[in-house]
């Protein structure tokens, strides 16, 4: 059976988030929409993502490092949240592999969000319906869009291609080559969901720190002398259209 999904690439992955406005934006139009924003500029803002990318700091200074996450619903071949929902909106379809919501039989229960151990399901507080990453299903399918557009919106965004797309059950696809070659594992394998999406590793490069390194250094601009004038006495940043 085809399993389509999705292949991260953390060595690569910037942090960008152009993975997530992409997403937003294709879908708050398309078949899986309205993605809704509530005080997406006030204080406490809120909000439908099909991906969000979290970051972290880790190790301890100066020997730290920054990661960038990004997160949806890996689309598991064993999917917890399917038997749990009661009236069926939960699906897996057969042809490939994705998880979708069928929110004409949603209720909004929450069952599948307690079922998923990934906290991929996001609950649409106008819709009163469960919505998550459907791999852009309306679009890879679409006949309409040249070949190489039909893959989901975030893999044609990313500008570093830090994300691939293609079937995990072929071993000569893009997606499978990519995690034999360099150690692709999918998240928490021990939960038995066999996650269809997977992650290729961050790589460590060694770095070592000279004590002057961590001394801070005076402005540059301070050892350039005072700025030029000009004649009538004003400085030429004021005057001089660069």
């Amino acid at each position: 059976m085809t399993q389509l999904a999705l292949v991260i690439d953390l060595n690569v992955c910037v942090g960008c988030h152009a993975c997530v406005t992409s997403c937003k934006q294709w879908n708050s139009s398309g078949a899986a929409g309205p993605m809704t924003d509530d005080m997406p500029y006030g204080k406490d803002p809120s909000g439908t993502f099909f991906n969000r990318v979290q970051t972290y700091e880790v190790g301890r200074f100066p020997f730290t490092e920054t990661i960038h996450f990004p997160k949806s619903c890996l689309h598991c071949e064993d999917a917890p949240c399917v038997p749990v929902c009661p009236t069926g909106a939960s699906h897996k379809q057969e042809k490939d592999g994705i998880v979708l919501v069928d929110y004409d039989k949603c209720i909004g229960c929450g069952y599948c969000s307690w079922a998923c151990p990934y906290g991929a399901r996001e609950f649409d507080e106008h819709e009163k319906v469960m919505k998550k990453c459907t791999l852009c299903v309306d679009r890879i399918y679409d006949e309409s869009l040249p070949e190489a557009e039909r893959r989901p919106a975030c893999v044609i965004s990313c500008p570093a291609n830090a994300r691939l797309f293609g079937d995990v059950h072929d071993p000569e696809s893009v997606v499978s080559i990519a995690i034999r070659e360099s150690g692709g594992y999918a998240l928490m394998p021990e939960l038995g969901t066999q996650p269809a999406n997977h992650y290729l590793p961050r790589h460590k490069t060694k770095t070592h720190i000279h004590e002057d390194e961590l001394v801070r250094v005076d402005n540059p601009l301070k050892k350039e002398g005072p700025l030029p004038i000009d004649e009538e006495g004003g400085f030429l940043e004021d005057t001089t259209s660069w």
